[in-house]
């Protein structure tokens, strides 16, 4: 598939902003925490080539282990991850394939046994802001891998 538009080209103030968002994100402890199995789980269930390929590729250089990586599409099966991961996984999903009703209330409640409102605020955040990300990416089809030179990507050893 070719690329429709660069949207960063055509709309770069816009962009810019999205960007720095995402980037003060960064500066949450529960960002640190959770932020690159959310970003993969979130862009596996919305079918985002280019962040699925970036976040994982940033995981490893950041030292996640690859059969972690390998394990959140099937983290309910996994016996890999901890019960804040599993709640963080859980409330991504949520938050990502709304249903028609919205976030129910088990949802919520279940996320809240591991989160305090202040890191649940900013997951949701996170989730909000990779959601984003994907149905751009998405909607104009950016290449996985376009942009590995730029952000140092190539770094993964996973061309």
């Amino acid at each position: 598939m070719t690329q429709r538009l660069n949207y960063f080209e055509t709309t770069p103030e816009l962009s810019k902003k999205y960007l720095e968002f995402s980037t003060a994100l960064k500066k949450s402890a529960v960002v640190r925490e959770f932020g690159h199995l959310v970003d993969i789980r979130a862009s596996q269930i919305n079918g985002c080539g280019f962040c699925l390929d970036m976040h994982v590729k940033q995981a490893r250089i950041e030292g996640e282990r690859e059969l972690r990586l390998h394990h959140v599409a099937i983290w309910r099966e996994s016996t890999l991850f901890s019960a804040r991961e599993r709640a963080a996984l859980a409330w991504t999903e949520a938050v990502t394939t709304l249903a028609p009703t919205g976030v129910s209330d088990e949802a919520y409640r279940a996320a809240r046994a591991e989160f305090n409102e202040a890191e649940l605020s900013e997951l949701t955040l996170l989730i909000v802001g990779i959601n984003g990300w994907n149905r751009l990416n998405v909607a104009f089809r950016t290449a996985p891998g376009s942009a590995d030179a730029a952000y140092g990507l190539d770094k993964a050893g996973l061309n």
